[in-house]
């Protein structure tokens, strides 16, 4: 099985410049060789210099590069500020605790310096997202540019499209499947747990209200009761909206397998990380990574990266180029 995950990993890795998202202009690596050479070295070496300082903004970064693809596709939407009364992604409760934003708008205002509207904050997101993994230990993989930024934002479908983190399995799956995801990608793309703080308002109902009924003890049966009893002593209460916990106790600024390790000793932080061993497929694949050397979940964990990264990408002469991330060009 580790042979055949490698493989696929391969093979989409090395095919990385196809038709994705029914554009007519396909993504490719090396998209800003010509117009702007430094794009991808200057992001690179950004990362590099300020992660260190900050690790925990890498999870972040992936964050809301997977929540951007989620919506609209990867057209860094989710950048976009309220206008006109009208609320955007990032009023959407899945991204009022994104952070980051600011990370992103350096390293445009440092582009926009070397080469004005050439390189879109949606290529730039998906760069700083890849370059910040490897920073903290995990993978480098090529990632295929030539992203256009979008020029809608609503809120409304954040909170529709954005996957919860109390989805069962078949729901998350479905999710998924919608943005022409597989089960392999929803096991290897939670592998990003294995990095980042949640707060306990995103886990707190299956600690104190699993059955909904709120009463003493209602807790979600298939959460290792230690665990359980760790969790409820940090979030002391099911509103508790300001206390932070660690995703992946120990190792939450390491980017290795420990997250798999967790979800198997049924200590995985939400529900949607439990559901991955309720499907006999998804926890073989998971026991089936945790027995290999890391290099094979670096692997996978590319492959669906890259694979996340191409959902209906806008390019060509869709969409723009802006100036600003958090603005939309004026015309």
């Amino acid at each position: 099985m580790v042979r055949r995950m490698v493989l696929a990993a391969a093979m989409v890795v090395a095919a990385a410049a196809v038709l994705v998202g029914g554009s007519r202009t396909p993504l490719k690596e090396g998209f800003y060789d010509s117009t702007c050479p430094q794009a991808e070295k200057i992001v690179k070496e950004f990362v590099k210099a300020h992660i260190p300082h900050a690790p925990d903004v890498a999870a972040t970064l992936i964050r809301t590069h997977f929540h951007d693809c989620f919506v609209r596709g990867c057209d860094a939407s989710v950048l976009l500020n309220a206008t006109g009364g009208k609320e955007a992604e990032k009023d959407a409760a899945p991204n009022l605790t994104l952070r980051g934003f600011g990370f992103i708008d350096r390293i445009k205002a440092l582009l926009e310096k070397k080469r004005p509207g050439v390189v879109s904050c949606a290529d730039i997101l998906a760069l700083a997202a890849r370059d910040s993994v490897g920073v903290i230990g995990g993978p480098f993989w090529s990632v295929p540019t030539g992203r256009r930024d979008g020029t809608v934002s609503i809120k409304q479908e954040a909170l529709d499209q954005i996957p919860a983190p109390t989805m069962n399995f078949t729901t998350l799956l479905q999710s998924f499947r919608n943005m022409s995801l597989d089960l392999p990608d929803l096991v290897w793309l939670s592998g990003a747990h294995t990095i980042g703080i949640s707060h306990c308002n995103s886990f707190s109902e299956r600690l104190y209200n699993f059955t909904g009924r709120a009463v003493p003890g209602d807790v979600d049966p298939s959460l290792d009761p230690q665990y359980a009893a760790t969790l409820r002593r940090k979030c002391k209460t099911l509103t508790d909206n300001t206390t932070i916990v660690e995703m992946d106790p120990g190792s939450f600024l390491t980017f290795d397998l420990s997250y798999y390790r967790g979800v198997l000793k049924r200590r995985g932080l939400f529900q949607s990380d439990a559901a991955l061993i309720t499907d006999a497929t998804s926890k073989a694949d998971i026991l089936s990574v945790v027995n290999a050397p890391p290099e094979v979940f670096f692997q996978v964990f590319a492959r669906s990266m890259v694979r996340m990264g191409a959902i209906d990408v806008k390019t060509g002469s869709e969409g723009e180029i802006r100036k600003h991330c958090a603005l939309v060009n004026k015309h």
